[in-house]
């Protein structure tokens, strides 16, 4: 069996020193927020380095955009070792993942994303892998089949999942270390939003960074977006700094509103109080009314309503929470409420 396959082919990259067009961290110091994660994993990589050991196979979970992938090259750059990045969608033969492995160096790190969602033939060529540094394999057809055992050199696997619930059982005890990313605060959006800013010399003041921070869903990845649509906006209406009222200006025009709501938040919010009263109603009947399917409303903007305590999910449907009815009517309807509403505290 020839084990030498493109890189190209099986979308397998190396970090480099590229240019790239976001910050991205070199150090557990450099990486902000997740303390208590990273907290746990430089003390395990400061041990894998005192017994010159490769470090225990790392499970990394949570939802998309809390930054699992720049953790993995923070801990390679940490470890000095090379990272090997990949995705389990397109290892669909149990050959393309005995290539890659066969290939590791010792102590070099293979990142696989979204593992949950590797081909079961595939994901049990990683059992033995893991736990003995080799993989069994069958050669020649018929009678004339024998087993061999390929020696592997030590190396760690990370992987990245957003869906643990579908992630199996046997792969799962395989990992020595298993660590869930939660979404971030404002602070530490804000002081991302800053560093991207100063990486990307953007001039921006703290308190604009603070106000993307604050609109950016607890996620990193949507605020470097935010970060990247709003210098768009400075740049080609000659705004010479980024400050509050440039940052205000820029979410109106991008559609994101002092919550942090979208358009298709706020569709889905009106819909739901105006055509239902503020609920129940099914998931299938708000994804026919603002056209979306099913999937994009329950990955993509429930979590967030649900997280800003807009959004309840019931046995008969979803509805809004009652504390944030007369909020929420004034917000997207115009009704007026009486004074004695503490709901903009």
């Amino acid at each position: 069996m020839n084990n030498e396959i493109p890189l190209e082919l099986l979308n397998l990259q190396e970090t480099t020193e590229d240019q790239v067009f976001s910050f991205e961290p070199r150090s557990f110091d450099e990486y902000l927020g997740q303390g208590e994660v990273k907290g746990k994993l430089s003390l395990f990589v400061k041990a894998s380095k005192l017994r010159s050991e490769p470090l225990d196979h790392i499970l990394l979970f949570g939802p998309p955009g809390l930054g699992k992938t720049t953790l993995a090259k923070v801990v390679s750059k940490e470890l000095k070792v090379n990272l090997k990045i990949t995705s389990a969608p397109i290892l669909e033969r149990s050959g393309d993942l005995v290539a890659i492995l066969s290939n590791l160096a010792q102590k070099e790190i293979l990142f696989i994303d979204e593992i949950h969602r590797l081909p079961r033939n595939v994901e049990e060529i990683l059992y033995s892998a893991m736990e003995n540094f080799c993989v069994d394999m069958i050669i020649g057809q018929g009678a004339g089949a024998r087993s061999i055992r390929l020696p592997l050199k030590p190396f760690t696997l990370i992987g990245a999942t957003t869906k643990t619930s579908l992630l199996s059982g046997p792969l799962q005890t395989r990992f020595g270390i298993v660590e869930r990313l939660d979404f971030y605060d404002s602070k530490s959006l804000a002081d991302i939003v800053f560093q991207n800013a100063n990486f990307l010399g953007i001039p921006i003041l703290p308190q604009a960074a603070i106000d993307i921070g604050k609109r950016a869903r607890g996620t990193p990845r949507i605020a470097k977006r935010i970060l990247k649509r709003v210098r768009d906006f400075a740049q080609v209406n000659k705004y010479p700094m980024i400050d509050e009222e440039v940052v205000e200006l820029a979410l109106k025009f991008l559609g994101i509103d002092e919550d942090g709501l979208n358009k298709l938040d706020r569709k889905i919010l009106t819909h739901i109080i105006k055509d239902f009263d503020g609920g129940p109603v099914g998931i299938e009947t708000l994804a026919a009314m603002t056209g979306e399917d099913t999937q994009t409303l329950e990955d993509v903007c429930e979590p967030f309503l649900i997280r800003k305590g807009f959004l309840q999910k019931t046995t008969r449907g979803r509805q809004i929470t009652p504390n944030k009815i007369l909020y929420l009517r004034h917000k997207l309807l115009g009704e007026k409420i009486g004074m004695q509403s503490d709901l903009f505290r």
